[in-house]
């Protein structure tokens, strides 16, 4: 398969429409890998629907939400409501990328594929918040309806190759939040349904990785450029939801998504396995986009590592506390 064209050897003559020609064949080839792969599960399987009970309201033995009726822990509730949040705002997604990419053959079958795969995991996670009351249902509603009545703009949204680069790394990111956040929950059952959707976010992530390795080969420069930009401005997509701030500060102490997890177990795996900082041959632009890349994956290691030194002082402190 060739992906070059003699015609479009400049960064300059390389179009969205350009790029989305020439990765076709790619996405038709990455879409199929996926169907063989990827398998159809139930979302209504891993919810346990005989722990529910009725909510106060239309229902004369509705039961008021109470914090000690929820199994999970308290950075768990947190991390949970984060992640349905951030699922819950798929129809904005979906207009993305269906913008971006089209609706039409290969490009169009994986938006639609994707988003149906996607929609299982706000189906199944509300469901088991719900009937297991591990959140306050009301406060779950009210900050949908505002996180969804503000709508979603990717940062990314001018550029089919920043986007492809975005969710490189976002569906990374998205799979360890989740994945780490079944394993704080202390609940199993929270803990199984997490990883089934972590592995649904992992295929994802192979999708667009093994795509934005192809958009390196047809456009070295171009592609180094937005990785770099990507990597550098990287936000999760819940960024705007209500208290984020204080909930990913939250996540970041509980050790559910930090710096350290940031750079170790997202970057770096995409960047290591596409052998980023290796690919030579480039222009001057790409060439400067590359060195400031490996000079913020530096920074960011640093800054990891006061982050690293500041959390275990906070366990030792907490460790001294609790043997008083």
């Amino acid at each position: 398969m060739t992906l070059t064209s003699p015609h479009l050897g400049s960064s300059e003559a390389w179009t969205d429409a350009r790029l989305l020609y020439a990765l076709e064949e790619v996405v038709e080839k990455e879409l199929n890998r996926h169907l063989k792969v990827a398998k159809d599960w139930m979302p209504h399987e891993y919810v346990p629907f005989g722990d529910g009970r009725n909510f106060p309201g239309f229902f004369e033995d509705g039961e008021a939400w109470d914090p000690e009726q929820s199994k999970v822990t308290d950075v768990g509730r947190i991390a949970l409501v984060v992640n349905l949040l951030t699922e819950d705002n798929l129809p904005s997604y979906h207009h993305e990328i269906a913008t971006l990419f089209g609706r039409d053959g290969a490009w169009g079958t994986w938006v639609h594929r994707w988003t149906a795969e996607e929609g299982r995991h706000g189906i199944v996670m509300r469901d088991y918040l719900l009937t297991s009351r591990a959140v306050d249902p009301d406060k779950l509603e009210q900050f949908r309806m505002a996180h969804m009545a503000e709508g979603f703009e990717s940062d990314n949204r001018h550029s089919m190759l920043h986007s492809v680069a975005y969710v490189a790394f976002q569906e990374l990111a998205t799979r360890v939040s989740h994945r780490n956040t079944g394993h704080q929950s202390g609940d199993p059952v929270c803990d199984r349904m997490l990883a089934r959707i972590a592995t649904d976010e992992n295929l994802h992530m192979v999708f667009y990785r093994n795509l934005l390795g192809a958009a390196f080969e047809i456009a070295p420069d171009l592609t180094m450029q937005a990785v770099r930009d990507v990597v550098v401005n990287f936000r999760m997509p819940g960024h705007g939801m209500p208290g984020f701030e204080r909930a990913a500060a939250q996540m970041a102490i509980g050790e559910i998504y930090n710096m350290r997890i940031h750079h170790d177990d997202v970057l770096q795996p995409v960047l290591r396995f596409l052998k980023v900082m290796e690919i030579d041959g480039l222009g001057p632009e790409g060439q400067k986009a590359q060195d400031e890349l490996g000079l913020y994956m530096g920074v960011l290691d640093a800054e990891a590592a006061k982050f690293d030194e500041k959390l275990a002082a906070r366990k030792a402190r907490m460790a001294a506390r609790a043997g008083r």
